[in-house]
């Protein structure tokens, strides 16, 4: 399990560095969007697979959601209608949710944002959902071609959200640490007159398609 320290660092190296440097893996499409950039998000997943147009299992959810956990939540991409809006936004803080990424739209947005929860969707629709089929809870779901599992390290920015398996939090943080070294290291070369094309040894590459 993922300490609350190694969670921060995630959160603060940012979802396209993780993503990089755990091996360009664990990216959701771009499609999932977070309706305010400026916020940023990491914690462990507590998956909920549930039916488009119904919400019931998101009222179950929060319930049996501990604090720091992130909802990831899987409605099948459904775009007409809004399963989460303020109300399900404030029982969530009350929780101690860390946040909501759901593959499916929300609702309420502007209250959303002045409340400062981190939520990560496909889109906004202002259409209300049923409250009577029952999904699942805790079991993996796919977000596209990623498969999450419960546990896994959530971490979501401005650039999108990256899926570190939880028992691989580890490695990706020194592998994110190493990445960012270099890319200082890049910077700071740039500076100094160096091109990009010579730091990432591609002047091979540039002659033979003769662009040299």
């Amino acid at each position: 399990m993922a300490t609350k320290d190694q969670i921060k660092q995630l959160r603060d190296l940012g979802a396209a560095t993780v993503y990089e440097a755990q091996g360009a893996k664990g990216a959701l499409d771009q499609g999932i969007k977070p309706i305010d950039p400026t916020l940023r998000l990491a914690g462990p997943a507590l998956t909920v697979d549930c039916r488009p147009a119904d919400n019931l299992m998101l009222h179950y959810a929060v319930q049996k959601a501990a604090p720091g956990d992130v909802l990831v939540v899987d409605a099948k991409g459904f775009m007409e209608a809004g399963p989460w809006g303020d109300v399900l936004t404030i029982q969530a803080m009350k929780v101690g949710i860390a946040g909501l990424v759901i593959n499916g739209c929300v609702r309420d947005a502007n209250l959303i944002i002045e409340l400062g929860f981190p939520v990560f969707c496909r889109g906004l629709s202002i259409k209300g959902t049923a409250k009577n089929q029952p999904g699942r809870l805790n079991v993996p779901i796919t977000f596209g071609d990623v498969l999450i599992h419960p546990g896994d390290i959530i971490v979501g920015d401005r650039d999108g959200v990256a899926v570190v398996p939880r028992d691989e939090v580890a490695s990706a943080i020194s592998s994110s640490l190493a990445r960012e070294e270099k890319e200082a290291d890049q910077r700071k070369a740039i500076e100094q007159g160096a091109m990009t094309a010579e730091l990432l040894n591609l002047t091979d590459t540039l002659k033979r398609f003769g662009l040299v």
